[in-house]
């Protein structure tokens, strides 16, 4: 695989990861559903799987960086499995919106799988290694903004997570930002 290909697919696995995370935002900030202590946990897997595709842009594909997406996807769709089997039980209930008949933890770990399969793919084709070109000498918009979008989700993430829980246990069912004095959502 070209290295042009390759650099484009990690790109567009950056914008599905951004599109993810900017999902979750926008189900917490609109609708105004607090994350859980599991679902952010998850948002932390996209952003360690994201980590490792922006990685791949930066400084050219590796396969240590395609291992820290795999890894990150990995312990991401761990914590969704395990939110998925505590709310499967009956008389449980759910956490959160169902969005075409499957909860958003459900979905995390449908996105987490196919992160996990789609480097295992990229992995197999070792050409897209023999001369990775870093950033500098051919950064086009697609891949720049990936990026930028990217970085500011991660650290959106991080405000909101210390906006929600504070410096301490995150509350299990979360319904307001402790960090605003207790401010329901």
């Amino acid at each position: 695989m070209p290295s042009d290909l390759s650099r484009l697919l990690n790109a567009l696995g950056l914008i599905a990861v951004d599109t993810l995370l900017a999902l979750a935002f926008i189900d917490q900030l609109w609708f105004r559903d607090l994350p859980c202590p599991l679902c952010i946990l998850q948002r932390a897997g996209f952003t360690a799987a994201g980590f490792g595709l922006a990685l791949n842009l930066l400084f050219g594909p590796r396969p240590s960086h395609y291992g820290v997406t795999i890894l990150g996807a990995s312990v991401g769709a761990a914590i969704s499995m395990r939110q998925t089997l505590l709310h499967i039980v009956p008389g449980t209930g759910s956490y959160g919106n169902a969005i075409f008949g499957l909860h958003l933890y459900t979905w995390a770990f449908i996105a987490f799988a196919l992160m996990v399969i789609g480097c295992a793919v990229l992995l197999l084709d070792n050409r897209q290694f023999a001369r990775p070109e870093p950033w500098s000498s051919r950064m086009n918009v697609l891949p720049l903004t990936a990026f930028v979008v990217f970085v500011v989700l991660a650290v959106g993430n991080v405000f909101s997570t210390l906006l929600i829980c504070g410096a301490g246990f995150c509350p299990d069912n979360p319904t307001q930002y402790l960090l605003f004095n207790g401010t329901p959502v």
